[in-house]
């Protein structure tokens, strides 16, 4: 009787990219939850243009296990890959802009400001909120006003993303806006107001 010997194949880097380039992009579209978490788990290095610009579509994906380890593959991705991360940044769904944002403040990719700015205005109260957001963790100083105007947002999670970049960039606020500021009954901004020097 003939032994047969089981084969499984290594999902790492280049390896598995030079054998099943349209296989991997195959799951990532249409493989279930577990194969896509698999695949995403050994492209956390690629420098693949096809993988990622899938990987960045499945930011999008229906379940956030799937999301979360999309989200961890690019986040810990040390190649350059910031034209990919913003080509879809201003195309992409709510979970896809946030989760982009969040990626970009994240690996420090301050070139990414210019497209960060372009979302401070979004329809979405949550991307307003992640785009100020990461406009503070990047450092943005070149025109404190955004965060200024930010603490007018009609969302409370966009005013405290602002509060937040205003604490941790030392920003100036006028005195009428700072009682305007006072005057918030959430209990997280009460706290935050606590670290401004008046």
């Amino acid at each position: 009787m003939k032994k047969f010997e089981r084969f499984e194949p290594i999902l790492t880097g280049n390896i598995e990219i030079n054998h099943n380039l349209e296989n991997i992009l195959k799951i990532l579209e249409l493989g279930n939850d577990s194969e896509k978490i698999r695949i995403l788990e050994s492209q956390d290095q690629t420098d693949e243009p096809e993988i990622l610009k899938k990987i960045v579509l499945t930011l999008d994906d229906k379940e956030i296990k799937v999301r979360g380890e999309a989200y961890s593959s690019l986040l810990l991705n040390k190649n350059e890959i910031l034209d990919f991360l913003i080509g879809d940044l201003n195309t992409g769904s709510e979970n896809m802009k946030c989760s982009i944002l969040l990626i970009l403040a994240n690996r420090n990719e301050t070139p990414s400001i210019p497209s960060v700015l372009n979302l401070v205005k979004d329809d979405s109260p949550h991307v307003r909120s992640c785009a100020i957001g990461a406009l503070g963790h990047l450092k943005y100083q070149q025109n404190d006003s955004i965060f200024i105007e930010a603490l007018s947002d009609p969302n409370i999670e966009v005013r405290k993303s602002a509060l937040q970049a205003i604490i941790d960039l030392n920003v100036l606020v006028s005195k009428q806006k700072m009682n305007k500021i006072l005057e918030e009954k959430d209990n997280e901004i009460k706290n935050m107001l606590s670290l401004i020097e008046k």
